[in-house]
């Protein structure tokens, strides 16, 4: 069941967490949301930016926090923009993501009235 939010994004777990093959592979999925959550976990740090930014990162920046490669940051990143969770800004040669508290604080709050 996906939420839906204001800004008519739906949000699902097949969405935030991958294709319908995870279903079948629970330890490949759940190695890809811990991948997931390393990043938005990084992403939440402030300071450390090569961009001079106070919050966010350049996709060099996450590529050297979780120790992941450039195409494996690269799809993880997608996944959390198509979901809303992520925003991203090219600056540059360089693209530029950060969270988006907004999304992020309207699914803690829904999900918590649904518990």
């Amino acid at each position: 069941m996906g939420l839906v939010l204001n800004c008519k994004l739906q949000i699902t777990n097949y969405k935030f967490y991958g294709s319908r093959r995870s279903r079948s592979r629970p330890f490949s999925a759940r190695h890809r949301r811990s991948t997931r959550r390393r990043i938005l976990q990084a992403l939440k740090e402030k300071g450390g930016c090569s961009l001079d930014k106070e919050t966010g990162l350049c996709a060099g920046d996450i590529e050297e926090r979780v120790k992941l490669a450039q195409p494996t940051v690269s799809h993880h990143m997608r996944i959390l923009e198509k979901a809303g969770v992520v925003e991203a800004k090219r600056e540059g040669h360089w693209r530029w993501y950060r969270r988006n508290e907004k999304i992020i604080a309207e699914m803690m709050r829904r999900l918590k009235a649904q518990l």
